[in-house]
């Protein structure tokens, strides 16, 4: 007979006791940005068909369903619990929820005590581990069939929870575990179609987002037994077979056999005591096998419930699991423009496929749960690795899915989709292209299927304009949103048409931005260089936008030094900090384009276009015309670029603002360069000096290397200002770009130094699988599940 062992939790997995409470958990900065407070676990369920969150204390709490929008609301009846009885003693029942509803509903209830037991998560796995209540030691694994490489799997809104249970005494004990769920079918859809767009206290656009809670008129709870299959599916009557996009299913599922005992109660009041069910399970872990298909009036809600009872003899352990699927097969952005999304290209589009889901995972969860083991366990078996890194390696990941993404369903041009994830929930704008230049680095080493179509996304929209005219944010000037040429901040947002309408922020006006076409071009060559070098065709789809974008950018140098300069408005990613003139920053980047564009060229000159979309009777002299254009700038940059900014130390800020403030990520084009292995922007001993003077002023020296790199300091470690905003915040992505950086510029353990700090900054405060942009020396956050924070991917590229 098969032994069943209990799940081995890997040692590097984050992990905190379940329900844990932070005595100080950092808060945010601005009233405006979002705060939904510490109680996060990993999300479940694939890229872009939505997600779930279930908090460290039990909760499912995090409704990601509605494309491109954030809901976090505790739905207590939504949830696990534990009946546990050895013959002759009092069961144990309990909710495996600490903390109990605030208002009076399911009051009949006993929930889990605090601090009993351990969660951990190491992406796309988590446990509860619950000791010290019950007397098994039981385990509930929970996961999504997430890994790299998957373009199928990785798009299921699905999730797995394997519950393991061991007996340790010498007596019998019988287990009965439910799972209850409330009929939210109809509820994740923005009730305002047409929300007016408004600029808020940080200057940000935002737009109001009404989800439909509690709206369940015409839902309805389906018991379904299919072989060894048993579970509910819910639904809601609708007036047509294609479904609108907050019209599917949801399911929940559990396996039968002679061994296990399956009871059920098909419909029931969550806004009640819960004595409906707790009366039963409580005392027998049974519940009345009750079913009921009558759909919900106007007002009332319903939940279903199924318990599956069993054994567990002295000394044995048996494992169960449950699923949970939902089928919402559309995404709606403004109204009327709408897409299917990725994984209806494997269950099909009418909105009725929640079950056929079930199915395949109770089939394949096993197999899956291996092949993210397979995936993760060369990593995590790396002694040169520490478990805090391995950890928030793959922890980060978590946005993939939780970061209100996008995946849509394959066409002819796009074979695996359109993918995109927002900067963070605050700022609900899609893969802006600064942040990505960092952020985007898991996504090119681990789905780069995906991370290419992004870029070309950009690509076309590069020759696009859009003349509509509106306020900018920071200065409240009037611009254009997007101009012929530019390279555009974002992919734009879930109230709009992500892909085809771009550049939605508006806090800056992003035309007049010097680093998005560097960004766009090193990104470019990045991803044909990480994919093998042999994919010419991705080259040519991007080719004649790299040649425009380029033009554009060159066409802010003013004097004709052949270095565009920067205009002493914030016209870059550190977007609330003026540069002025030739800037380090954006001068580094603008010569490593221009190498990475030369090298681009000479690839397609030396290969043909096989698509006829491609070819033209000037082949190959424009190509040969544009490199010599490209290569003459270079060389006028690189002439006074050292010699302009160069202080003997480091390189200052830019050329015309007086100030000795030491930049912490100044020579970004230099490290794309090393690790695109283009021409060095400039010298090692430069380098090597520069990274010198960060890692002491911007580190060290910054409340004693307490919080990680400042973005801009005085060599002392005094701030220019002291109500500086950027300069002195501690950015989590740009922290791991320059680790990565130092690492590959014999800085390993001062990089690594600065990363553990970091990590222990973001995952011992609350701020786990919610990871902040910026945080600061006081306790406080700027805005919460960041993109940039993936950049921890970059210092695992250097380091391997």
């Amino acid at each position: 007979m098969l032994k069943i062992e209990l799940p081995q939790i890997p040692s590097s997995a984050w992990q905190c006791e379940i329900g844990k409470q932070w005595a100080n958990p950092y808060t945010t900065r601005y009233a405006s940005n979002l705060d939904d407070g510490p109680n996060h676990g990993m999300p479940l369920g694939g890229f872009g068909g939505g997600c779930i969150g279930r908090g460290v204390n039990g909760d499912f709490n995090l409704w990601h369903i509605d494309g491109g929008n954030h809901t976090f609301k505790t739905l207590p009846a939504c949830q696990f619990s534990v009946f546990e009885q050895i013959e002759g003693e009092t069961p144990q029942v309990y909710a495996m929820s600490t903390t109990p509803p605030e208002d009076v509903s399911l009051s009949s209830w006993a929930w889990y005590p605090e601090g009993k037991g351990t969660y951990s998560a190491l992406y796309p796995r988590s446990w509860f581990d619950y000791q010290g209540v019950f007397k098994s030691h039981i385990i509930c694994e929970q996961f999504s069939p997430i890994w790299a490489g998957s373009y199928q799997e990785a798009s299921y809104p699905l999730a797995t929870f394997q519950w393991t249970v061991h007996n340790p005494t010498d007596k019998e004990i019988t287990i009965s575990i439910m799972l209850s769920w409330q009929n939210v079918v109809g509820w994740f859809t923005n009730a305002i179609k047409s929300p007016d767009v408004k600029v808020r206290d940080d200057g940000s656009p935002e737009y109001e987002y009404q989800p439909r809670l509690g709206d369940s008129t015409g839902n309805l709870n389906q018991l379904i037994t299919d072989n060894f299959r048993v579970g509910f599916l819910f639904d809601r009557i609708r007036m047509g077979e294609q479904p609108s996009e907050s019209e599917g299913q949801w399911s929940i599922a559990s396996v039968t056999n002679p061994a296990f005992e399956v009871f059920y109660h098909g419909r029931w009041n969550p806004q009640g005591d819960g004595s409906q069910l707790w009366d039963h399970f409580a005392n027998n872990g049974t519940l009345g096998d009750h079913q009921d298909e009558t759909p919900a009036k106007p007002g009332e809600q319903i939940a279903s419930a199924m318990t599956i009872r069993f054994t567990v003899k002295p000394g044995k352990t048996k494992k169960i699991p449950f699923i949970l699927a939902w089928d919402f097969p559309i995404t709606e952005f403004a109204q009327g423009i709408e897409y299917y999304r990725r994984y209806t290209d494997f269950f099909g589009r009418n909105g009725k496929n929640a079950w056929s889901m079930v199915r395949t995972a109770l089939k394949h969860h096993d197999m899956w749960r291996d092949r993210i083991i397979q995936w993760q366990t060369p990593i995590l078996q790396r002694p040169d690795l520490p478990d805090w890194f391995k950890m928030a390696l793959f922890n980060e990941l978590y946005l993939l899915s939780q970061g209100c993404s996008l995946w849509t369903a394959a066409t002819e041009n796009d074979p695996v989709g359109q993918f995109a994830v927002t900067e963070c929930i605050d700022y609900r704008w899609y893969e802006s292209l600064d942040v990505r230049l960092y952020g985007s680095f898991g996504m090119i080493l681990l789905w780069p299927r995906l991370d290419k179509s992004i870029m070309e996304a950009f690509s076309k929209a590069i020759p696009k304009s859009d003349d509509t005219p509106r306020i900018i944010g920071y200065n409240r000037a009037k611009a254009i949103r997007k101009a012929k040429g530019a390279t555009p901040h974002d992919l734009g947002a879930p109230n709009e048409h992500p892909w085809e309408k771009t550049n939605y922020t508006s806090y800056q006006d992003c035309n007049l931005w010097k680093d998005l076409g560097c960004d766009f071009v090193l990104q470019v060559y990045r991803d044909y260089l990480f994919t093998g070098s042999r994919d010419q065709h991705f080259l040519w789809e991007c080719w004649d936008s790299v040649v425009e974008t380029v033009h554009y950018v060159k066409a802010f140098d003013l004097d004709g030094d052949s270095i565009p300069e920067n205009s002493g408005a914030p016209d870059q990613t550190f977007d609330d900090w003026k540069l002025k003139g030739i800037s380090a920053y954006c001068g580094a980047l603008w010569i490593a384009s221009l190498e990475a564009a030369i090298a681009i060229g000479n690839i397609l000159a030396d290969n043909p276009p096989m698509d006829p979309a491609f070819q033209s009777d000037d082949y190959p002299h424009d190509i040969k015309n544009a490199i010599a254009t490209f290569s003459q700038w270079l060389n006028q940059s690189r002439a006074i670029y050292h010699d302009t900014l160069w202080n003997g130390e480091y390189y200052r800020l830019d050329s015309e603002t007086d100030t000795d403030v030491v930049m912490a990520d100044q020579l970004s084009g230099q490290f794309y360069a090393q690790i695109l292995g283009l021409p060095n922007v400039v010298e090692k001993e430069y380098v090597k000096s520069t990274l010198a003077k960060v890692y002491d002023a911007c580190y060290l020296k910054f409340h004693d290397g307490k919080f990680g790199i400042a973005n801009g300091l005085k060599p002392d470690g005094s701030p220019m200002k002291a109500d500086d905003t950027h300069p002195l915040e501690v950015w989590t992505g740009i922290n791991y770009g320059i680790v990565a950086f130092m690492i590959i510029n014999d800085m390993k353990d001062e990089g690594m130094q600065i990363a553990e700090t970091v990590v222990k900054q973001v995952y011992e405060n609350g701020l786990q699988f919610r990871t902040p942009e910026a945080i600061t020396s006081v306790g406080t956050f700027r805005v919460t599940h960041y993109l940039r924070a993936m950049a921890i991917w970059a210092i695992y590229h250097v380091l391997s």
